[in-house]
């Protein structure tokens, strides 16, 4: 189970590689009440996702490190996850649904992953991942199902 004190596990993980965000008040959204917005678009890969992967990957054993990782995405967490398994020298395969944004498709290769686009939409991308996970032996990465990566994502909560 999730606790708080795995968020601020996380948090002291990623300080040195994560940009804190700053809240900016947005009064025009919404007069009647006070709105914020926290940019995590300014993270280096454009997305709050990259906390998640990055504290996943730090939690991985040496074993499943070695495996390397296999993931699926839409764009986010590939990326994330590109970008914190090159940094640590773990080999990365990411599949993606053929229809991704060629931005996001691109960017994850220049952040080290290998992508395998997959005819469909995501669910067809999960499933062969979980195949790869199968058949190749990497240690799969669930985008948002995973105690690590939701620990991770929420130090957002932290920032508040």
């Amino acid at each position: 189970m999730l606790t708080l004190d795995k968020i601020y596990q996380a948090s002291y993980v990623l300080k040195p590689v994560i940009r804190r965000t700053d809240l900016i008040y947005a009064p025009r959204i919404n007069p009647n009440c006070q709105i914020y917005l926290k940019p995590e678009n300014l993270q280096v890969t454009g997305s709050f996702k990259v906390r998640g992967a990055c504290f996943k990957i730090s939690q991985l054993t040496p074993e499943e490190k070695q495996r390397g990782v296999v993931a699926c995405s839409a764009g986010n967490h590939a990326q994330g996850l590109a970008l914190s398994a090159t940094a640590q020298g773990i080999k990365s395969l990411v599949c993606l649904p053929d229809n991704a944004p060629i931005s996001k498709v691109e960017a994850t290769k220049s952040l080290g992953a290998d992508v395998c686009l997959v005819e469909g939409v995501y669910d067809d991308a999960y499933k062969h991942a979980l195949e790869l996970r199968d058949e190749k032996g990497y240690t799969f990465i669930h985008p948002f199902d995973d105690e690590d990566v939701i620990a991770g994502q929420g130090t957002i909560g932290l920032e508040l």
